[in-house]
């Protein structure tokens, strides 16, 4: 062949390569598609979050505090942030704006504390994490793993990081991260929603008032609109809801109201029941002693009928939180110690359900236990709070003192295990006025009954007080303190988002919630093995390259005198 033909040759193979690139480039530019080979399919979004970000027509912008020196596990955490907040701007395009700053670059030390003030006054958290530097020295670091969403001058805080005491730093950051897209696609929706479904905490029977509920009442207020009223034997009064929530009623329930929330359950709406089983007045507590007697509320056979029951007990359990209390003797200087109080339990959520997957323990007060209906077959029963291995039930009436500290019960006096206190009911119920005369109940022509429901949802707490937040009072009257946080202990636990799960599930917003369901599999080195084998891995990794490249050259020198022999 002559050189003429092969330069020929060699440029129309040019030719044709470039032409291929060129033409992959405008497909690649024209079509666009990821391919995720992630077992968990972790870059992959959900169709609910790609119609949302598809359907923005105005510019969303989310700012994340944590940039900076970071350790290795949040700049880890940082790139999944990155990651999908990238994948976000596929499907959103120039309405997705974001940006990672470090809240604290160019403020000097002294006016650290004030940006912390600022941006807690948002909602954000700080957190203190061990910080390693250049010169190997270890130090405490504050920073804010969170974010800010935007859109049209509204804002909404997230904090990002998740942190349960019982589990590892590993497993709280893999938690976090499958948090991620529930986290930030929820923020946009509510942000950029017009309409929202209505839900209504019911009065009229000693309910918490608004100032033990205005945190949790203004969360939900992001998702839904939310209005506060009586039922006051009105039939049909609660049709326009979503759901409704009976959160710590103390007087009983007279048949009319019953009936009223039995029909509206028939009708395939959704109860959440936040009931005290007993009933103990704490501040007698503080000088001395308070007796615990059932809460008598005329509800038993409402419940009963739909497949549940509250008893009148009191659980303990070792797995608690503490109080502050003085332990000095009488007459010295007071010293104030944590002790445990059993009364208190921290339960761990059922983490096999979409409304309590990678949740923080909640916090429970003089919390009852629950009895499930087993003759109720054709309603699904799904545990959502249980006591830990270690706990017991108490009858009453019962004498509670503060004193009960000193005297703590033995480690084989709690034996019951699991005990539940929170269950989710599913299905078609039956209802509680089949079979009753309902004509003095109401003035004039009684409303026709529907005996058998469509399907529908409830959940019932034997808790009251895990929807209640404290107050402190001020000078400026009454202030809120976020819900779940504990003063005694300085820590917050995940009542708030179990009860905006909790809601958001009985009122059908299941959607986003599924996401919370997402589970990236956590795969740590094993430690032991690592250190056993570490120097084999060693020679391994320094020499391997080594050898394939003499592999390599060889190869090469064998067969290039070959091909141009010929």
């Amino acid at each position: 062949m002559s050189s003429t033909k092969r330069s020929i040759k060699d440029l129309s193979r040019s030719l044709a390569i470039i032409a291929i690139i060129l033409l992959i480039a405008f497909i690649g530019q024209s079509l666009y598609f990821r391919i995720d080979l992630t077992k968990e399919k972790r870059y992959k979004l959900s169709s609910e979050t790609k119609s949302i970000l598809k359907k923005l027509d105005e510019t969303v912008i989310i700012k994340v505090y944590l940039a900076g020196e970071l350790n290795i596990q949040l700049n880890s955490f940082q790139n999944s942030i990155r990651d999908l907040l990238e994948e976000f701007r596929v499907y959103g395009r120039r309405n997705i704006q974001f940006e990672f700053v470090d809240p604290f670059d160019k403020v000097l030390p002294q006016e650290h504390a004030k940006v912390v003030e600022m941006l807690y006054e948002k909602g954000l958290k700080p957190v203190n994490i061990h910080h390693r530097k250049k010169d190997g020295s270890v130090t405490e670091k504050l920073i804010i793993p969170g974010a800010s969403v935007n859109f049209n001058g509204v804002e909404i805080a997230l904090n990002l990081l998740l942190n349960d005491p019982s589990k590892s730093s590993e497993e709280n950051l893999n938690n976090s991260i499958e948090s991620l897209e529930y986290s930030f696609i929820s923020a946009i929706k509510n942000l950029t929603t017009t309409q929202f479904k209505k839900i209504a905490f019911i009065e009229g029977h000693g309910e918490w008032p608004d100032e033990f509920l205005s945190d949790i009442m203004h969360e939900l207020s992001k998702s839904f609109q939310v209005d506060r009223g009586r039922i006051n034997a009105q039939p049909g009064i609660l049709d326009p809801y979503a759901c409704v929530i009976i959160a710590g009623p103390v007087s009983k329930f007279s048949e009319a109201d019953k009936f009223v929330l039995d029909q509206y359950l028939m009708k395939g709406n959704s109860i959440l029941w936040l009931l005290d089983g007993v009933n103990v007045d704490f501040d007698s507590l503080a000088v001395g002693y308070s007796i615990a007697l059932p809460n008598e509320l005329n509800l038993e056979d409402m419940l009963f009928r739909y497949g549940a029951r509250i008893n009148p007990v009191l659980v303990q359990d070792a797995q608690c939180n503490e109080l502050v209390v003085n332990i000095a003797l009488a007459g010295n200087k007071p010293k104030f110690e944590r002790v445990p109080w059993l009364y208190y339990p921290i339960i761990s959520p059922n983490t096999e359900h979409m409304v309590t997957h990678n949740l923080n323990m909640v916090l429970t007060r003089f919390v009852s236990s629950i009895d499930t209906i087993e003759g109720r077959t054709n309603i699904k029963k799904t545990p959502l709070l249980t006591t830990s291995s270690y706990s017991r039930s108490i009858k009453t009436p019962a004498v509670v003192e503060l004193q009960e500290m000193n005297n703590p019960p033995l480690p084989e006096e709690l034996k019951e295990q699991n005990i539940l206190a929170g269950v989710l009911l599913e299905g078609a119920f039956e209802s509680v006025f089949k079979n009753r005369m309902i004509e003095n109940y109401f003035d004039g022509e009684p409303p026709a009954v529907i005996k058998n429901g469509q399907s529908a949802k409830m959940a019932v707490i034997a808790d009251a007080d895990i929807i209640r937040n404290d107050i402190v009072r001020t000078e400026n009257g009454a202030e809120s303190l976020p819900l779940g946080f504990d003063r005694a202990t300085n820590r917050t636990f995940g009542n708030k988002q179990f009860l905006v799960n909790l809601i958001s599930y009985l009122s059908g917003d299941t959607e986003l919630i599924q996401l919370r369901n997402r589970e990236i599999k956590l795969r740590l080195l094993n430690k032991a093995k690592l250190s056993d084998e570490r120097f084999k891995w060693q020679v391994i990794n320094m020499v391997s390259p080594l050898v394939l490249l003499i592999v390599l050259g060889i190869a090469y020198n064998t067969y290039r005198p070959y091909r141009y022999s010929k």
